[in-house]
This record gives C-alpha cells, sequence and structure tokens, in this order.
C-alpha cells in the first residue's frame, strides 16, 4: 500500500489563512447593545440642545439687563448743580426758611441717578468746593422709607428713616433734574440744616434692601436719630461731628452727623 504524507507546513498555512478570513468577517453586534448605543447618543444630542438654549436665553437676559440699566437708566442720570444762600436756619419739618438779603451764593454740584420703577434716588456728592462738608453718596429707598448716607471721608454708612417731608419722590426729583439740565429752571436755593445722633450700630445690612446693601456692604454702618436742637443752643462742639451737604429738593440740605 502507499501511504500519503500531507505537509505540516501546508496545513499551519491552511489554518493560518482560515484565521485570516475569520478576522474579516465582522462580528455581529448585540441588537441590546446598539439600542444603547442609540439612546446614549440621542440623549447626548439632547442635552447639547438643551444647554446651548439655555446659554441663549443667558446671552438675551442678561443683553436685556444691560441695555436696562446701562442704557436706558442712563438717561435718568443727570450731573447738576443749584446755586445756595447760605443762611443761620435750622430746619424743622413743615416749615419753610427764609432767605435773608445779601446773603453769599455758593455752588453744590452733584450727580443724580432716579430709577423711578424702584423708587429709589441715587445721589452721588463729589468733593465740594468748600472744605468743611463730606463727599457722599446717598440712596432713598421709598419701597423702604429709608435713607443711607456714606461718608466717603470716613467709609462710614448711616442709615435713618426716610424724610418724606424734603426728599421729593423719585417722578417729580426727576422732573426738577430735567428742567435744571434744560436750562428752564435755575434756582437760587436756600440752605437748611438738620443734624442728626450716632446710635447703634448695624448688623444685617442685607436686611436694609438691595441698594442700601450695596452701598454699605462691607462698611461700618450705623442708625441715626434726628436730634432736636433749639437755635442759639447747639453744642456742637461737644460732639464729633461730619457735613454732608447735598439736594434732592429745591433747597439745599446740610446734614450734620454727630457721634457722641
Amino acid at each position: 500500500m502507499v501511504k500519503l504524507a500531507f505537509n505540516s507546513s501546508l496545513n499551519q498555512k491552511d489554518a493560518k489563512k482560515e484565521e485570516k478570513d475569520e478576522a474579516l468577517i465582522p462580528q455581529q453586534l448585540d441588537v441590546e447593545d446598539f439600542i444603547r448605543v442609540r439612546q446614549q447618543s440621542r440623549a447626548w444630542c439632547w442635552c447639547m440642545c438643551l444647554g446651548l438654549a439655555l446659554m441663549l436665553s443667558g446671552v438675551v437676559v442678561g443683553g436685556a439687563y444691560l441695555y436696562r440699566y446701562y442704557i436706558l437708566e442712563e438717561r435718568n442720570t443727570y450731573f447738576c448743580g443749584v446755586s445756595y444762600h447760605e443762611d443761620r436756619y435750622m430746619m424743622r419739618e413743615n416749615s419753610e426758611d427764609k432767605v435773608q438779603p445779601g446773603a453769599m451764593l455758593k455752588r453744590l454740584e452733584e450727580r443724580v441717578r432716579v430709577l423711578k420703577d424702584e423708587e429709589v434716588e441715587l445721589i452721588n456728592v463729589p468733593v465740594p468746593e468748600f472744605s468743611d462738608s463730606d463727599p457722599a453718596d446717598i440712596v432713598h429707598d421709598f419701597n423702604r422709607r429709608l435713607t443711607a448716607y456714606l461718608d466717603l471721608n470716613l467709609n462710614k454708612c448711616y442709615v435713618i428713616p426716610l424724610n418724606t417731608s424734603i426728599v421729593m419722590p423719585p417722578k417729580d426729583f426727576l422732573e426738577l433734574l430735567v428742567n435744571i439740565e434744560a436750562g428752564t429752571y435755575l434756582p437760587q436755593s436756600y440752605l437748611v440744616h438738620e443734624q442728626m445722633v450716632v446710635t447703634d450700630k448695624v448688623e444685617h445690612v442685607d436686611q436694609l434692601g438691595y441698594f442700601i446693601y450695596s452701598l454699605c456692604r462691607g462698611r461700618d454702618t450705623y442708625r441715626l436719630q434726628r436730634r432736636d436742637t433749639t437755635l442759639g443752643i447747639q453744642k456742637r462742639e461737644a460732639l464729633n461731628c461730619h457735613k454732608i451737604r447735598h439736594f434732592e429738593n429745591k433747597f439745599v440740605v446740610e446734614t450734620l452727623i454727630c457721634e457722641q
């Protein structure tokens, strides 16, 4: 008999060829894995769309905010001044001071921003020509019925109930500022005095509203009380006092803030 023998090298070549052919055949994907991948892709797409929508809405809202507060509100910002007679009368509520004949005129200028919707008046008094008065930032909040003074020399805040008998409401004050800037009303005003005494320290400034909190945040803040004074009996020399001269009406007010 004739015995046939196969070359082992040929067997190895055939095995390698089969392995190579099997490698070229794509493996069949699991249906559940395919569905899961598709769902994840769809979820990622929805997340991306939602993120883009949130970004666009943020841009729109931010643009509207900037337009309102930095463009529209800038139209309600005025830098103007009044000339006034300096007298010796103390201010009393529900009464008017008389102007002394021949009194010397002084000039007071300030920057005012009126927010009618928020019922707020923001006043900046720069360094005045006269050295005995301090520069200041003032907030009159008609919603909170509060007034806050920031003495820029002392870097201290003082808060007191709003005195509506001398502070014009935002709408009326804005009309006055428009007339002053347009030159249709150039007042020669007069000076009235009010004296405040520091009482206690305010611990929670955030409870005084957004605008006063923005003004006094990070600063020592104190409450004020109006002091009843009698003309000719003013013991100012016994107190440490600072003056802030400003106007939010047709007359100029000298606010004397004293620490006992």
